[in-house]
């Protein structure tokens, strides 16, 4: 009565429906993480100076750029655009926070889902997609290019893969009834987004837009899984009911 609820006993068992009490901490962090993040990019934009950001024509890390200055010549060539992000900080703090709370909070949410190598191959990318968001804000794009470009492409990529992963590990349990189909579709949007952004294949949306069509399925799922998550009942292990009696 006491184990993990997704540890199978047998082969048609669906699991499910309690979680452990760990598995709710997990998922406010989630929840805390991603509106954290909102936040703290509306307040950096807010904040913009000397243009109006746009949110089509501006990447999402121009709001962490240390310096005042024209930048993406090869996007808006001949002479790029200009960027100026006063509150650069409040963005680069944000982002590293909802790392770091991405990391903690998947671990925490492990046994959530069905012990299986899917559980473990997706939640272990979405931990290293959480290090690539650290990444992005300790290298903002211009102080250390290289590292930024590498840590963003990782949370790019590897958080919505992550996602395909997961739908799989949801398979047969009643805790995620509901939300199978939504985190497959969620991951494919973002990797077909990231191929495109990639390839330069913008479209209206122009180079932020379709940025921003990579993170927004991702950072949607967190906020809803999170939500999700908290809501189901929780149960205590053997050993802590044994202590209490």
């Amino acid at each position: 009565m006491g184990g993990d609820p997704g540890a199978p006993s047998a082969p048609s068992e669906r699991y499910g429906p309690l979680v452990h009490r760990s598995v709710r901490h997990g998922a406010i962090l989630y929840i805390v993480g991603v509106i954290e993040f909102i936040v703290g990019m509306v307040v950096t934009q807010l904040g913009y100076s000397g243009t109006t950001y746009s949110l089509t024509r501006n990447y999402i890390s121009d709001l962490g750029a240390y310096y005042c200055g024209v930048y993406h010549a090869s996007v808006y060539p001949p002479n790029g655009i200009y960027v100026c992000s006063p509150l650069h900080e409040v963005f680069n703090v944000s982002i590293i926070l909802m790392g770091l709370l991405l990391v903690v909070g998947t671990l925490l949410i492990r046994t959530g889902f069905p012990a299986r190598a899917t559980r473990s191959i997706g939640l272990g990318l979405l931990v290293i997609a959480g290090i690539g968001a650290i990444g992005v804000g300790l290298a903002p794009e211009d102080y250390n290019t290289t590292v930024h470009v590498i840590s963003a492409g990782i949370a790019f990529l590897l958080g919505n893969l992550a996602l395909i992963v997961l739908a799989l590990a949801m398979f047969r349990d009643t805790r995620w009834d509901g939300y199978r189909a939504y985190t497959l579709l969620s991951g494919v949007v973002g990797l077909i987004a990231f191929g495109l952004f990639y390839a330069g294949i913008w479209g209206p949306l122009g180079v932020g837009g379709m940025e921003r069509l990579i993170v927004a399925p991702l950072l949607l799922w967190a906020l809803l899984a999170g939500i999700h998550l908290a809501r189901i009942p929780t149960f205590a292990p053997a050993t802590m009911r044994g202590a209490r009696t």
